[in-house]
C-alpha cells in the first residue's frame, strides 16, 4: 500500500486567479504509478504554506509527498527551499534525472528547476516544475522507481539476482 499526496504550489491558483492546471495530472500520475491512495491535489501559495503544508502532510502518514510548482528562479519560488526544511536526507539523483530528462525531451529550461527530493523520516518527497509537461516529464521518472524507493525508506533490501 502506497499513500501519496499531490500539493500545487501557485500563488495565482491558490488566490483563484485561474484553475490548477499541473495538480489534477500529478494526482492522476501517482495512481498510474501504482500509488494506492492519492489525495490532493492541495493547492497552497508559495513560502511558508509550502512548509506548512509539508508539515502537516507528514504527520498525515504519507509515503510520498510531490509538488508541482515553485521550482524556478523567481524571487517568488521558494519550495526547495521549504522542502529542504523538512527532509532529512536528500536524494539528488531523482532530481537530477528529472532536470536531465527534460533538457534530453528538447526543454532546455528544464536545467533552471531547483527542485529537490529527498526522505523525511520514511517519506519520500519530490519537487516537480510547476507546468502539466513538466509534471509528465518527472514523473516518467518517478514512476519506475517510485515502489522501490518506498520500499527502501520503509527498510527494504535491494532486489538480489541469481
Amino acid at each position: 500500500m502506497i499513500r501519496a499526496l499531490a500539493i500545487t504550489v501557485s500563488n495565482r491558483a491558490a488566490a483563484g486567479v485561474y484553475p490548477d492546471a499541473s495538480g489534477p495530472v500529478l494526482a492522476e500520475l501517482l495512481a498510474a504509478a501504482g500509488c494506492d491512495e492519492v489525495d490532493g491535489p492541495r493547492v497552497v501559495p508559495d513560502g511558508e504554506p509550502v512548509l506548512a503544508a509539508l508539515r502537516d502532510a507528514l504527520t498525515g502518514g504519507y509515503d510520498v509527498i510531490v509538488t508541482t510548482g515553485g521550482t524556478g528562479l523567481t524571487p517568488g519560488d521558494r519550495t526547495p527551499e521549504m522542502t529542504g526544511q523538512v527532509i532529512d536526507r536528500e536524494v539528488p539523483g531523482i532530481a537530477e534525472a528529472i532536470r536531465s530528462a527534460g533538457a534530453a525531451a528538447g526543454i532546455p529550461a528544464a536545467v533552471l528547476s531547483r527542485g529537490l527530493a529527498g526522505l523525511a523520516g520514511r517519506t519520500l518527497v519530490v519537487n516537480l516544475p510547476g507546468s502539466a509537461g513538466g509534471v509528465r516529464d518527472g514523473m516518467a521518472v518517478l514512476s519506475p522507481i517510485l515502489a522501490h524507493a518506498i520500499d527502501q525508506a520503509r527498510g527494504g533490501d535491494h532486489p538480489r539476482t541469481a
